[in-house]
């Protein structure tokens, strides 16, 4: 079913494969923080960002695998956007505990309301693959997509994060 996608997600995983890297290393300009600010950065923008790139290079394995049919990629995937729901709402939840405020409704965008985007599309996919629908393979790709662009938008307010509280205690 995904003959013909090989490039898109070979494309793709290597992307958020290489973007995890360079995440780790924009975190290590963010030493000189405090831990209390580490910690907030990290549950603000780092971890969700790090899973946004994870759950593409997970994908794009998933797809990727020589698989006898389409049925277990659209379990596996459908999984996958189920736990990714829990997350979401986890960090909803988390991000209110530790008062972690976003600042304006179009911050609410793309860290509340693309990603649960996301996990429709990829939901929509993994139903789709196991019912055998054509549309399957373009839901899954579009998920995948648009999480490699959040974890870059993610990355961009993570280092807009790290510079604007660069020397703070």
């Amino acid at each position: 079913m995904f003959h013909g996608w090989e490039n898109f997600f070979i494309m793709a995983g290597s992307s958020s494969a290489a973007l995890i890297g360079l995440l780790f290393v924009a975190i290590t300009v963010g030493t000189g923080f405090s831990p209390s600010g580490i910690v907030q950065g990290s549950r603000g923008f780092l971890t969700p960002t790090l899973i946004h790139f994870g759950r593409v290079l997970f994908q794009a394995l998933v797809v990727l695998a020589p698989w006898a049919s389409a049925k277990p990629i659209g379990i596996i995937l459908g999984l996958d956007a189920s736990a990714g729901v829990a997350y979401q709402i986890y960090i909803i939840l988390m991000r209110q505990k530790i008062g972690f405020v976003l600042l304006g409704w179009d911050d609410l965008i793309p860290w509340v309301g693309l990603p649960v985007l996301c996990d429709a599309s990829l939901i929509a996919g993994a139903v789709g693959l196991i019912a055998g629908k054509a549309f399957a393979p373009y839901a899954v790709a579009g998920s995948s997509a648009l999480l490699l662009f959040l974890g870059i938008y993610g990355a961009w307010d993570l280092t807009l994060w790290m510079i604007k509280n660069r020397g703070k205690t």
